[in-house]
């Protein structure tokens, strides 16, 4: 248990060390991240729910993200899809083809579905929906409200693990938050055929 302590208290201390960087700093790896997902996303946005607290944290978060992946949604879609639809639809014209009539025949709840579950590859969605068919405007609504839930999810699960810390119950109370965002994906996975 004193285990515990000395490393809540160290995470406490790095943060108040690293000070006014460590937002910014979040901020700025949250919009990298929803380019190239080569980062914990989850852990920019428990620093911004630290600093900023449950609600400054929750919107700085939502809008760096949402601004991220409709970044990398243009890409896709004006830098991408037409060497895509030349190159890569017509040598593979079943199983892409298909794929494609898949992405563009979700409808708006689905869509704002996958978006919101945690555990989603939010970069994949955004490649397949830039190089789809599929509006700006669809995209956009469904980016919006989808990732509301998976900023609060991981804003949530972020600063309750530091609690966790120094609280055993709130160790528990993640794990199952984990469990059950694992299990919806799957799910949902299996129910629209993501594989």
């Amino acid at each position: 248990m004193e285990f515990l302590k000395n490393i809540d208290v160290f995470i406490a201390t790095l943060f108040d060390t690293i000070g006014l960087w460590a937002p910014i700093l979040s901020s700025i790896l949250i919009l990298i991240e929803s380019i190239l997902p080569i980062m914990p996303l989850a852990v920019f946005i428990t620093i911004n729910f630290y600093y900023f607290g449950t609600i400054s944290g929750f919107l700085l978060s939502w809008i760096l993200t949402c601004i991220g992946c409709y970044i990398s949604f243009l890409i896709f879609r004006h830098k991408v899809k037409f060497w895509f639809d030349s190159k890569l639809v017509k040598k593979n014209e079943g199983k892409l083809t298909k794929l494609m009539i898949i992405v563009n025949s979700l409808r708006f709840e689905q869509l704002v579905l996958l978006l919101a579950i945690p555990l989603t590859p939010a970069f994949v969605f955004n490649i397949v929906a830039g190089v789809s068919t599929m509006s700006n405007k669809k995209f956009i609504c469904s980016l919006l409200l989808g990732k509301i839930f998976l900023v609060f999810f991981w804003g949530f699960i972020g600063t309750t693990f530091l609690e966790s810390l120094t609280e055993p119950i709130k160790f528990l109370q993640i794990i199952l938050l984990c469990i059950l965002a694992f299990v919806i994906s799957k799910i949902v996975n299996k129910k629209f055929n993501i594989d």
